[in-house]
């Protein structure tokens, strides 16, 4: 520690050198940390052990849909105590820029599988005595000024109807909301009969996207899911149960591997930043020579000066590199809140080793070739440096 005044001088030896180098730093580590995080959430093991509501859905695709006859066995397997279904829809509204998550669902049972959507009495009555019934959230209902009564036409990009048509029109009974800021992405979706889709659609009657399984024990989700995966092995219809969280996330992982993409760019982005660091670390030496013999004069020896410079490097990276990470700490929460709580972004301990392992193994990349020329400097030669 007592040479660390030292090592802070020549750092800012050229004081707007370091700054932005540092700068380069921080900003490579704050992405970094926000893509490490992005990855984690992607590429996590998917367990499903104290989750008390399981989604069943084809285990070759998620676009596969599942036979409706299902819905009697999965409700026998043991452990189940309801089950709802449902279907992707993806129909617009007015314009394909207006596009929020929009699904036909078996009424009743999914608003019993999901207790999170508050909704009226009257509004939750209307919605299942109405069969061209919706219900949207607070935040869709805010967007686009709707209220209840309202009719709302849809376009089908997916779905047409048996007469030709793609216009789906929806009478809105309902307005549901949530008071866990955690599930307000719920918010920005809409849910109508499966009943009146599965009738009136041109191709695809008797099927379902997925089924909403709850468990009697969230610590028996586990044995619930192996069960009616095993039920349905070898068949035509195999399946894949996971939890929520996890087939949110199947849909976004059909773009690719996430974990390789996000891998790849920070990669690059280290890649980046080993050559930026390098130059500067040299470039500081460089204009540091006849210095660095002063320090041999006055009884400094090789290997102090050597040290000297690796330190220099190594405090750089530090200081840059846990500032971005503490950015990215701060950022993250952000990024979360904007998904509306469908995604999950923590910075965990395991970024935490891993940065401070990167800062460590950048540092003596950049440090070590300038810390050998320095160390291996003659004292009459490095004076005559100009």
């Amino acid at each position: 520690m007592k040479y660390l005044y030292l090592l802070w001088s020549g750092l800012f030896r050229k004081r707007a050198r370091t700054v932005l180098a540092l700068l380069s730093v921080a900003a490579a580590f704050a992405l970094f940390g926000m893509l490490d995080a992005v990855r984690v959430a992607f590429t996590a093991p998917g367990s499903v052990a104290g989750i008390d509501r399981l989604i069943v859905a084809s285990r070759f695709s998620i676009i596969q849909p599942l036979p409706y006859s299902d819905l009697v066995r999965i409700r026998r397997v043991p452990g189940v105590r309801r089950v709802a279904y449902a279907n992707w829809f993806g129909g617009v509204y007015q314009d394909p820029k207006n596009f929020f998550a929009n699904m036909a669902v078996s009424p009743k049972a999914y608003l019993d599988v999901h207790p999170e959507m508050v909704l009226s009495k009257d509004q939750r009555q209307a919605f299942l005595n109405t069969r061209t019934g919706a219900i949207v959230g607070a935040t869709l209902a805010e967007r686009f000024g709707w209220h209840v009564g309202d009719r709302i036409p849809l376009k089908a990009t997916i779905f047409p109807k048996k007469d030709g048509s793609n216009i789906w029109t929806f009478d809105l009974t309902g307005i549901f909301h949530t008071s866990d800021p955690a599930l307000r992405g719920i918010e920005q979706q809409m849910f109508f009969h499966f009943d009146y889709f599965d009738e009136a659609r041109q191709f695809g009657q008797g099927t379902v996207g997925w089924y909403v399984v709850e468990v009697s024990d969230p610590d028996r989700a586990d044995q619930v899911a192996r069960d009616i995966d095993h039920m349905f092995a070898n068949s035509a219809d195999e399946t894949k149960t996971q939890s929520e969280h996890q087939f949110q996330l199947s849909f976004a992982k059909q773009i690719g591997d996430i974990g390789l993409i996000v891998s790849a760019i920070m990669g690059a982005v280290f890649f980046t930043l080993v050559l930026l660091t390098g130059n500067t670390m040299a470039q500081s030496i460089r204009d540091r020579i006849p210095e660095l013999a002063v320090l041999k004069t006055i009884g400094f020896t090789n290997r102090a000066v050597l040290l000297l410079v690796l330190g220099e490097s190594m405090l750089m990276l530090a200081a840059g590199g846990l500032s971005g990470l503490g950015l990215a700490r701060v950022a993250l929460p952000v990024m979360a809140a904007a998904t509306q709580g469908q995604f999950t972004l923590p910075l965990t301990s395991s970024t935490w080793a891993l940065g401070v392992v990167l800062m460590l193994v950048i540092g003596l990349l950049v440090g070590l070739p300038p810390a050998l020329r320095a160390m291996r400097l003659r004292i009459v030669d490095a004076l005559a440096w100009r």
